[in-house]
Formats: structure tokens, sequence, C-alpha cells
């Protein structure tokens, strides 16, 4: 811990807003973006499109904070091999423009208020499951997994699987069965988005000896896992459509469309693993694909999807009882 917080630094700042804005990149502000994303299309789904809006801004409030938090502590705890990397070396910490101590302070107070602010505006389910995804994502995944395991981003993946469940029990207090599927989705989507990126700079991370997958076992082992992953990942999202149910016929569309050009660009990873564009490509579409699943299933939620969805589940049934007739 002391040698946490103790680096030297120097100051780079001539204006309040420099500072302001140094602390905005300490949080990975880009990264929360897609974690809230998932977090509101777990609050729809529970409330079957009926969130109230002070509770979603409250939540996604809390849910910032609770990531904030955790990606502060990250920067904190790679701040060594952040100096290495070209990628990261201009990092708030790195760099010098925040010293150690000043981020742990920050990073601390990002976290109790989190825990405070949904506490009060949602429930105590939702508030704890946040401090969880820090807990999971700072001492399990960073300072445990991370540098010592090639399963680092399997294992690690559970932290940021964890916003959308935030969400959940944001509107109905408790986790349902729907809520773990979504936990699941994420779960599976995180090793091919990582991998992907992983390959895409494979040598940054063999030169700061953080033991990615790429690095230790090569990127045809790790195209191999992407495709395995990413099938999982496409089955897990059938999931909510059947046998769970909650989700219908805007959904099913929007996932199909979607799956179709991730499955291709892992495909086209396999038959040439050493093509870092293609690495780079299949991570950005990742991005991509996840933020405009869980739109599908904010669109799926609302009231004028659900005539939809009755009128595709009303003909469906009749084509299948027609057919069974037939036979």
């Amino acid at each position: 811990m002391q040698n946490l917080i103790t680096s030297p630094t120097e100051r780079h700042h001539r204006y309040w807003f420099q500072v302001l804005y140094s602390y905005y990149q300490l949080t990975k502000p880009r990264i929360i973006v897609l974690l809230l994303v998932t977090t509101a299309a777990g609050m729809f789904l529970a409330a079957r499109g009926q969130v109230d809006p002070l509770l979603l801004c409250a939540t996604l409030i809390g849910g910032w904070l609770a990531a904030a938090a955790a990606n502060t502590i990250n920067c904190l705890y790679d701040r060594d091999i952040d100096e290495i990397m070209e990628r990261t070396s201009l990092r708030p910490l790195p760099s010098g423009r925040i010293r150690s101590r000043d981020a742990l302070i920050f990073a601390a107070t990002l976290a109790t208020l989190s825990f405070a602010f949904l506490t009060y505006f949602a429930n105590l389910t939702a508030a704890l499951l946040a401090q969880s995804g820090i807990v999971f994502y700072v001492l399990i995944y960073t300072h445990w997994l991370k540098r010592h395991t090639v399963q680092n981003i399997v294992i690690g993946g559970a932290a940021g699987a964890i916003p959308p469940l935030v969400g959940w029990a944001a509107v109905t207090g408790d986790l349902s069965w729907a809520a773990w599927v979504l936990f699941l989705i994420v779960f599976l989507w995180t090793p091919p988005h990582f991998w992907a990126l992983a390959i895409y700079i494979r040598d940054e991370y063999a030169e700061v000896g953080v033991p990615m997958l790429p690095v230790v076992e090569g990127n045809e082992v790790t195209a191999r896992q992407i495709w395995i992953y990413t099938w999982l990942m496409l089955a897990s999202t059938a999931v909510l459509v059947y046998p769970l149910g909650v989700c219908g016929a805007v959904y099913t569309g929007v996932a199909v469309m979607l799956g179709i050009p991730f499955v291709k660009k892992a495909r086209q990873l396999l038959g040439d693993p050493e093509n870092r564009e293609i690495a780079r490509s299949l991570f950005k579409y990742s991005i991509l694909y996840m933020m405009l699943l869980c739109v599908g299933m904010v669109a799926d939620s609302l009231p004028w999807a659900h005539s939809i969805n009755y009128a595709v589940a009303e003909n469906l049934q009749t084509f299948l009882c027609a057919l069974s007739v037939s036979f």
C-alpha cells in the first residue's frame, strides 16, 4: 500500500479546469459509457419499459461513481506499466499530473458517494452490488488476475458484467433469472472484446509482462478462443427470448442483425490470426455490438414494441399449429 500512494510526481497544471480534466481522465470515461448502457438495459427490462426517470438518472449517476472509483484505483495499480505502454503513458498518473495519494482519496470519495447515492435513491441491494463490482475489479482482476494468469480477462469479466445487475436490482430490489442472463451475456462478450484488443497491442502487453492470452499462447489459440466465446455469447442472447420470454421480436431482429457481422469478423480472425487490423476491427465492432444490443433490449421493452412482439408471437403460434396439423 505504501508504494500505492507515495510515488513522486510533477505538477503539470496551470489552470483549474486542467485539474478537473485530469481527474476526469483518471475515471476512464469512455469505458464507463458502455457500463452505463448495460445498466440502463437492465433497468428497462426489469421495469418492462416503464422506468421512473428519477430512478434511472440516480442509478446511472451512482453507477458512474462506482465505475469511476474502480477505474481510478485500477490506474493507481497499473501506473508502472501505464508509463511504459505507449497508449497509456499520457494518463494522469504516469504523466505526473495527479499524485497517487490524491488519486486514492478521489477513488475513496467516489466509492462512498456511490454507495450513499444508490442506497438513498434506489435500494441497498443495488448499492451493495455496485460496491462488489469495485472490489472484484480492484482486488480480483487488477491485483490478483491481470498480471498472473492468462485467464485474467475470463474471470475478471465478471466485474464488467455487474452493472446490468445493479440496474435490475435498482428497479426490483432483487435479482431474477433474466438479470443473471444479462450478466452472462456481458461476461461471455468480454473475452472476444478484450482478446481482440490484446492481439492488436500484443507487443505492448509483452513488453510490460502482462500474461494476456496472445502473449502466452499465441494469436492462433486466442483467435480460436474468440471464436468459441463468440458463439457462446450469441447463444446466451437467445435465452432472453426463449425460454425466459422477457424479450420479443424487436430484440430478436436486432440481436440477429448484430450477431452476423460479429461472427463474420471472428471467422476472419480465425482464418488470419496474425492480422492485427482484423483484430482491431473486431474490437471496435464489439463495442458497437454491445451498445446496440442494449438499445435493442430497451426498444423491445417499450410499449410501442409490445404490440409488434404480440403480433409476431401470435402469427408464429398460428404457423406452428398449422404445421403440426399438416404432419
